[in-house]
């Protein structure tokens, strides 16, 4: 999210880089793999997501890396290889997503709802002058002294909304179907390029031109 107060609009920064992108589509894409090419054996599918959700922690602290976003992944994952242990179904592995995905859908829609759009929230938060760039912390939400920044600001929240409404639309019926495979490439189809992409128009809508004032 912190690409919005970018000058110019990097894809390679919004998606996290080719490691970030490794890191998030490995557990998934292994997962479904594995399960597909076992005859749909649960176990297997299991270990070889948490060994690469695992993985990508230790070579993140062999190298002295951040590992914030590998630890959050691996919890993610964790989350999943667990449910799914537990219930023994292979669809359950992706329901943390969907919940995740839901409860994101609904904190966002209330955001524009009562006025403090999550995009305005950011902008504050990590521009120039922000409380995250050592300004105070009043500079977070200036904005909302300004009629149209707010307009643009919940404008630009609403491509979060659809995205995550989307997500749900396509894969809550395939994950009640079972159909693991179209499950788990729906979810990495819909994952980074849909969260790209959700950023690049929240980046141009934040930085349309403003209206002239009568």
């Amino acid at each position: 999210m912190r690409a919005l107060t970018a000058k110019e609009f990097s894809a390679t920064d919004a998606i996290g880089g080719a490691r970030g992108v490794v890191e998030s589509v490995a557990p998934g894409l292994l997962f479904v793999v594995v399960y597909l090419a076992t005859g749909q054996q649960l176990k297997p599918a299991l270990f070889a997501a948490a060994g690469a959700a695992v993985l990508a922690v230790i070579v993140r602290l062999v190298q002295r890396t951040p590992v914030t976003q590998a630890i959050s992944g691996l919890l993610g994952v964790g989350i999943g290889v667990v449910w799914a242990w537990r219930t023994g179904d292979a669809s359950d592995y992706f329901a943390y997503g969907l919940w995740v995905n839901g409860l994101y859908l609904v904190g966002t829609l209330i955001t524009i709802l009562v006025g403090w759009p999550l995009v305005g929230l950011v902008m504050g938060l990590f521009s120039k002058g922000g409380p995250l760039s050592g300004g105070p912390w009043s500079e977070a939400v200036a904005w909302r002294a300004d009629p149209e920044l707010r307009r643009r600001y919940s404008l630009a929240t609403w491509p979060w909304v659809a995205m995550f409404a989307v997500r749900l639309a396509v894969q809550v019926p395939l994950y009640y179907s079972d159909d693991i495979g179209w499950l788990g490439t729906a979810k990495l189809a819909m994952g980074i390029p849909l969260t790209a992409l959700a950023l690049w128009i929240s980046w141009v809508l934040v930085r349309s031109p403003r209206r002239a004032q009568p």
